[in-house]
C-alpha cells in the first residue's frame, strides 16, 4: 500500500469511524430522551399507581411529553454532545502541541547537552530529512515508562513525545524504529483520525458529566423539604440515568476507537521496518517493554484519554477488546516470525549521567561534497513518487552525511526561533553584491541594530552555504521557527518579503524558500480532504503554467512541457497562461485549494508537475527544490532525490 492509498484508507476510515460514532449519539439521543419522559411521567402530580398499571407503563411514558417536547429535549441532548465535542476540539486547535503539555511535556532544545535529549534529537533529524519533511518538535515526558507518540491535525503541526525511559533505555537503532513508526502514523493520517476521536468521546462524556452534576446537587438539596415531594429522589434518578447512558456511550466509543487502533499499529510496525530496512529495530523496543518493570503504562492523568496514540499500550486493559494496541507477542511475531518468545531484560537507571552510543550525534566522518546547482541527472520520477512517505536506509545515511556536512555555526543557530531566522534569510540574499547591500540595507529597517548585529554572521555564511545543503538547514530549522510568537512570526514574514522584493522579480528558488516555511509554519485545521481535481481547473493551469517555464529555457520548452503535462491531466481547453499573468500570491492560493483534493487524486497532479519541471528527463538542485516544496505544499512529503546531488 503505498502513500495516497494509506491516505486514503485513513480518511474512509475517518469516515467510517464518524459515522459509528453519529449512530452511537443517535442512539444516547434517544435513549436520554426516553429518559427525560419517564421522569416527567413519574413527577406528574395526578401520576399514580393504579393510573400507571390502566394506562401501560410504556405508553404512559410515551404520552408524558408531547411531539414537540420530544424533539426538543433530542436536539437538547444532541447539542450537549456537538458543543462538548466543540469544547474539546477548541482546546486542541494548537494541535500536537496541546497534546504534548497536557501530557506533562517539555519541549526540546535543540541545543541542549543532555546525552538522552541530544540522541532522541538527532534520530528525529535525520528521519526527517530522510523523508523529505520538517523536522518536528520533540517533547519529552518525565516518565519511566518506554512509550513515544506523534500528535497534531496534519504534518505541519505534528509533534513527537517520548519518555525518558524510552530514550534512555533504547539504543539507537530501536530508537530508530519507534520514530519510524511514529513518522508512518504521521504521513499516513492516522493522527488526524486520533484528535477527532478525542473530541467525540468527550461530547458523548458530557452526558455522563452532566449525571454526576444532577446526583450531586440532589444529594445537598434541603433534606427539610415535604415528605411528599420526591423530586430530590426523581433528580438523583435523573442524574443516574444520564450517568449510566454517557458512561456507556464512553464505553462502546472506546471498543470502536481501540478497534481502529489496533490495525493502525500494525500498520506503522510494517512501515516503520520498511523505512529502516531493520525488522530487529522495533522489534528490540518492543522487546524491551515486555522485559522492563515499567513496561509502556504511562503515569498521567491524561494517559487514558490519548491512550490511542501511543506506541505501546499506555493504559492497563482489564480485557482485550479495549485494548488500544495489539497484545506485545502479536506484534513482535509479525515483523519476526521466528521469535523464540522471549523478552529482553532491562535495566534503567532514572537519569544516568554517562551514555555509551557509538555515533548517537549522527556524524560520520568525510561527508560528501557535493556539485552546485547547475548539475543535472537523469530522474526516474515514477520511483521517486513511490517513495513519498515511504523513505528508505539510504536516504537516511543520506540525512546522516547532509547533517554532518552543515557547519556546526549553522546547525546550532537552527536550534534557536532568533538565529533560525537568519539562515533563511541568509539563503533569500543575492549572489551580485549590490543587491545583497541593499538587501542588507531593506533588512536593517526592520530588524533591530542588535538583531543585525547578532545575525550577520549567521546569514553571511547562510548566504554562501553549498545549494544541496539548503533544504536540509531550512528543515532543521522549521521546529525552531514554529516557536516565534505571532508578533515574531508575522515580522519574519514580511522581513521574507522585503529579501524577495528586493529585486522587483521572484525567482522559483525564492519561492520554493518562502513555501516550505510558509507552508509549515502557517497551520490552519483542514478538516476535508474531499475536493475532485476536475474541479480546479484553474488552479492546476495556473501551477502548471508557473512550472512550464521554471524547468524551461525557452518559450518553446514551456509550451512543450505544458502540453506533456496536459496529456495526464486530461483536460480541455486548457493553455499555457502568459508569463506575466503569473502571480505567486495566487499560485500560493492555487496551491491551498489544490491540497484539498482527494489523496488518491494527488498522484495524478504530482505527475503532470513533474513534466513540467522535468520534461527533459533532468534536473538541477534548483529544480528539485521546487519540485520539493510544490510537493510539501501538497502534503506529500519526497525524499531527497539522491541521485541529483551525486556526480
Amino acid at each position: 500500500m503505498n502513500f495516497f492509498e494509506h491516505q486514503d484508507r485513513a480518511r474512509r476510515n475517518t469516515n467510517h469511524l464518524i459515522l459509528l460514532l453519529i449512530l452511537a449519539v443517535l442512539s444516547l439521543v434517544v435513549i436520554t430522551t426516553l429518559l427525560f419522559a419517564a421522569f416527567a411521567y413519574f413527577t406528574q402530580e395526578h401520576y399514580s399507581a393504579d393510573v400507571g398499571e390502566t394506562v401501560g407503563l410504556w405508553q404512559g411514558i410515551i404520552n408524558a411529553l408531547s411531539l414537540e417536547t420530544f424533539i426538543l429535549i433530542a436536539l437538547g441532548v444532541s447539542s450537549v454532545v456537538l458543543l462538548g465535542s466543540l469544547f474539546r476540539f477548541f482546546q486542541l486547535r494548537a494541535g500536537g502541541k496541546s497534546i504534548a503539555e497536557a501530557m506533562g511535556g517539555r519541549l526540546l532544545s535543540g541545543n541542549t547537552v543532555d546525552p538522552d535529549e541530544r540522541k532522541i534529537l538527532n534520530v528525529v533529524e535525520e528521519m526527517a530529512i530522510a523523508s523529505g519533511a520538517a523536522v518536528p518538535p520533540v517533547y519529552l515526558i518525565e516518565d519511566d515508562a518506554i512509550n513515544a507518540f506523534a500528535a497534531g491535525y496534519h504534518p505541519q503541526d505534528a509533534i513527537i513525545g517520548i519518555t525518558r525511559g524510552c530514550i534512555h533505555t533504547l539504543n539507537r537503532d530501536e530508537l530508530q524504529g519507534v520514530i519510524a513508526h511514529e513518522f508512518s502514523h504521521i504521513f499516513h493520517g492516522d493522527m488526524r483520525i486520533n484528535m477527532r476521536l478525542i473530541a467525540l468521546l468527550h461530547g458523548i462524556l458530557v452526558i455522563g458529566l452532566i449525571g454526576e452534576f444532577l446526583i450531586r446537587s440532589a444529594s445537598n438539596r434541603n433534606i427539610r423539604r415535604s415528605s411528599k415531594d420526591n423530586s430530590p429522589a426523581a433528580i438523583m434518578g435523573l442524574g443516574l440515568g444520564l450517568l449510566i447512558i454517557g458512561y456507556s456511550g464512553i464505553f462502546f466509543g472506546n471498543l470502536i476507537k481501540a478497534a481502529v487502533s489496533r490495525q493502525r499499529e500494525f500498520l506503522a510496525d510494517a512501515s516503520a521496518v520498511q523505512f529502516t530496512r531493520n525488522p530487529d529495530g522495533i522489534a528490540g523496543a518492543l522487546k524491551k517493554i515486555g522485559g522492563s518493570s515499567y513496561g509502556s503504562q504511562l503515569q498521567n492523568e491524561h494517559a487514558a484519554e490519548f491512550s490511542h496514540m501511543y506506541f505501546g499500550q499506555g493504559v492497563k486493559s482489564f480485557f482485550n477488546l479495549m485494548a488500544t494496541h495489539p497484545p506485545l507477542e502479536d506484534r513482535i511475531k509479525r515483523i519476526q516470525p521466528n521469535w523464540d518468545g522471549e523478552f529482553a531484560e532491562t535495566t534503567y537507571i532514572r537519569r544516568k549521567t554517562s551514555h555509551d552510543d557509538t555515533g548517537a550525534m549522527g556524524f560520520s566522518e568525510g561527508a560528501t561534497t557535493y556539485t552546485d546547482e547547475t548539475t543535472r541527472v537523469v530522474v526516474n520520477i515514477d520511483a521517486t513518487l513511490d517513495q513519498i512517505a515511504q523513505p528508505t536506509q539510504p536516504h537516511v545515511i543520506y540525512a546522516r552525511d547532509r547533517i554532518a556536512a552543515i557547519p556546526p555555526l549553522l546547525k546550532e543557530a537552527a536550534q534557536v526561533p532568533a538565529s533560525a531566522r537568519g539562515l533563511v534569510f541568509g539563503f533569500l540574499l543575492d549572489r551580485h553584491r549590490d543587491l545583497r547591500n541593499r538587501q542588507f540595507a531593506l533588512l536593517s529597517e526592520h530588524l533591530t541594530t542588535a538583531d543585525m548585529g547578532d545575525l550577520n554572521t549567521i546569514i553571511t555564511i547562510a548566504a554562501d552555504l553549498d545549494a544541496s545543503l539548503r533544504l536540509p538547514v531550512i528543515e532543521l530549522c522549521l521546529a525552531a521557527l514554529k516557536q516565534l510568537s505571532p508578533d515574531q512570526h508575522a515580522a519574519f514574514i514580511r522581513c521574507l518579503n522585503v529579501l524577495i522584493s528586493a529585486d522587483q522579480k521572484v525567482s522559483m528558488m525564492e519561492w520554493a524558500i518562502y513555501r516550505i516555511v510558509l507552508h509549515n509554519t502557517v497551520t490552519d485545521i483542514k478538516l476535508t480532504h474531499n475536493r475532485q481535481l476536475s474541479e480546479l481547473h484553474t488552479e492546476c493551469q495556473l501551477l502548471l503554467s508557473l512550472l512550464a517555464y521554471a524547468g524551461a529555457r525557452t518559450e518553446q520548452d514551456a509550451s512543450t512541457a505544458f502540453a506533456q503535462a496536459q496529456k495526464i491531466l486530461g483536460f480541455s481547453n486548457f493553455v499555457l497562461l502568459p508569463r506575466n499573468s503569473i502571480k505567486l500570491a495566487d499560485a500560493d492560493k492555487a496551491l491551498e485549494k489544490l491540497n484539498l483534493i482527494k489523496p488518491l487524486q494527488k498522484p495524478q497532479l504530482l505527475k503532470a508537475m513533474s513534466e513540467c519541471v522535468l520534461h527533459d528527463g533532468q534536473l538541477s538542485i534548483a529544480e528539485a527544490e521546487l519540485f520539493r516544496a510544490i510537493a510539501d505544499s501538497l502534503d506529500c512529503p519526497i525524499p531527497p532525490l539522491i541521485t541529483e546531488m551525486r556526480n
